[in-house]
């Protein structure tokens, strides 16, 4: 599992007067279990969560770089399933082992995390040039990684993350990005019309409790063939 660079910061001040994990994760808006996580190495902090953890505990976090990638494989994460329309409850308690698979490192993007999705449903079938079937398995790229590298535009495929109900109920979905001046539109590519685009609007807060963020890009497209 890859180790997270703030980890050690995050021990060291946890011990210190006055700082505990169930603070740190009130601060965040994390359940503690999340910074239990993190402090025994099953979870890594997020970009916007190493700011806030720098103001709770009053001081800057530290400076920190991707380590350069020398060899030709790289263990990818199996993050888990991507199902357009089907919110999953979060458990913050599972403490079962990611599953991590060997892939070559990506050419373009070498120093960023690579995660893989499993393809359930029919969301991305007409999707062109070359479509995604279920049981496809996606190698994607962590969008935080690479955002500061990468500008979203119009015909990229992405992984894309819905919660609800305060964070409770997950959707992962595989679509394709338009960007327009008011608003970013996420679509499937699909033959069955009940898959609907997800449309956010810029500069808008939804006041329905559903949140939805870019966590991944996808790169590739991987399918075994059954038999073996």
């Amino acid at each position: 599992m890859l180790e997270d660079p703030y980890k050690k910061w995050v021990i060291e001040n946890l011990d210190k007067p006055g700082m505990s994990q169930t603070g740190l994760a009130k601060a965040l808006g994390l359940h503690p279990s999340a910074i239990n996580k993190v402090v025994s190495g099953k979870r890594q902090l997020k970009s916007h969560e190493v700011a806030g953890a720098a103001v709770y505990f009053g001081e800057d976090a530290p400076q920190t770089e991707l380590v350069p990638v020398t060899t030709g494989l790289v263990a990818a994460r199996v993050a888990g399933v991507v199902e357009a329309g089907t919110f999953r409850e979060v458990d913050e308690f599972d403490q079962s082992e990611p599953i991590e698979v060997m892939l070559p490192r990506d050419e373009k993007f070498p120093n960023a995390r690579q995660l893989l999705f499993d393809c359930s449903g029919d969301s991305m079938n007409d999707l062109r040039p070359r479509p995604i079937f279920p049981g496809d398995r996606l190698v994607c790229i962590s969008y935080e990684d690479v955002q500061h590298l990468v500008e979203l535009r119009s015909g990229m495929v992405v992984v894309v993350e819905r919660t609800r109900d305060g964070g409770h109920f997950r959707e992962w979905s595989v679509k394709q990005l338009e960007l327009f001046g008011d608003r970013a539109e996420f679509h499937p590519r699909s033959t069955n019309p009940k898959h609907k685009p997800i449309v956010i609007q810029r500069d808008h807060e939804a006041d329905d409790g559903v949140s939805v963020q870019v966590i991944a890009l996808v790169r590739r497209v991987m399918n075994e063939m059954p038999g073996f």
